[in-house]
């Protein structure tokens, strides 16, 4: 038994010896593949980390490069902006400087407007201040000549008067009567009361006798053209004096009124006027009063 058991004994030790060689071999195998192991297995785990690490810092290449890109892009369109701002101020100031230019062209073309019409007005107010010389000289020079006409006319009158009043003179001794009965006819037709005894031409129902032409009358009638009855022809017709002045003979038919002067035929203005539908023998001393006269050619 005991012997048994040594054997026993002994055939485990040399298993153990045999066996404890190839054990170490194969620990120390495996010791050895281990670490190979671990590297292996650690590898694709690092691999795994330096690509995720690689992928990481892709990641934030992109993130930095789309942050740059979104950063530039601000810039960008920032520039952008402001370059269109630029051309749309110089656009607005080239505009305004065209509008400037189109109102400086505007005023210029008025003030030249203007300085036409002004232009115009004062050759207007000059041909209008010549015309109007013009017609000054032309009214003066008409006025001249009518002066001298009328000059004429007056000296004309005047010769024709003297013309008369020498013919009347000669004639005087034949057509004038005796004073006496001169002055009776002239003291017999003297009024009491004028107021009630003279009568004027509508009181006698118009005047029906001879008129004096115009043209006549006007060169040697009215109150203009006064005279004296005494350096006239006077006659005595029907008791009623009678005087010839400028080819036309005047009878008195109206008396004369009691306020006047006994010798007023003599040496009072008259003058011979129509009025109120008849001739009237007027005293330019007693203007108030009037005497109905008719006409006579011869």
């Amino acid at each position: 038994m005991k012997s048994a058991r040594i054997i026993i004994t002994g055939v485990l030790a040399l298993f153990l010896g045999a066996f404890a060689p190839s054990y170490a071999q194969q620990d120390q195998h495996e010791q050895q593949a281990k670490p190979a192991k671990q590297e292996q297995q650690a590898k694709p785990e690092k691999q795994q980390q330096q690509h995720g690490q690689q992928q990481q810092a892709q990641h934030q290449q992109q993130q930095a490069k789309s942050d740059n890109q979104q950063h530039q892009q601000p810039q960008a369109k920032s520039q952008q902006d402001q370059h269109q701002q630029q051309q749309a101020k110089g656009q607005q100031d080239q505009q305004q400087k065209q509008q400037q230019q189109a109102k400086a062209a505007n005023q210029h073309q008025q003030q030249q407007a203007k300085g036409q019409q002004d232009q115009q007005q004062k050759q207007q107010q000059q041909a209008k201040a010549a015309n109007q010389h013009q017609q000054q000289q032309a009214k003066g020079q008409q006025e001249q000549q009518q002066k001298q006409q009328h000059a004429q006319q007056q000296q004309q009158q005047n010769q024709n008067r003297q013309q008369q009043h020498q013919q009347q003179a000669n004639r005087s001794s034949q057509q004038h009567p005796h004073p006496a009965e001169q002055q009776a006819a002239w003291q017999g037709h003297r009024a009491q009361n004028w107021q009630s005894e003279h009568r004027d031409w509508q009181q006698r129902g118009g005047y029906h006798g001879y008129r004096i032409p115009d043209d006549r009358y006007r060169g040697h009638f009215g109150r203009d053209h006064w005279f004296r009855i005494y350096s006239y022809p006077v006659v005595v017709v029907g008791g009623f004096p009678r005087f010839q002045y400028d080819g036309f003979w005047f009878s008195i038919i109206d008396p004369w009124p009691e306020s006047w002067s006994d010798d007023w035929y003599d040496n009072d203005d008259v003058y011979i006027d129509y009025s109120d539908g008849g001739y009237y023998l007027y005293n330019r001393r007693y203007p108030g009063d009037r005497i109905a006269v008719e006409v006579y050619l011869n």
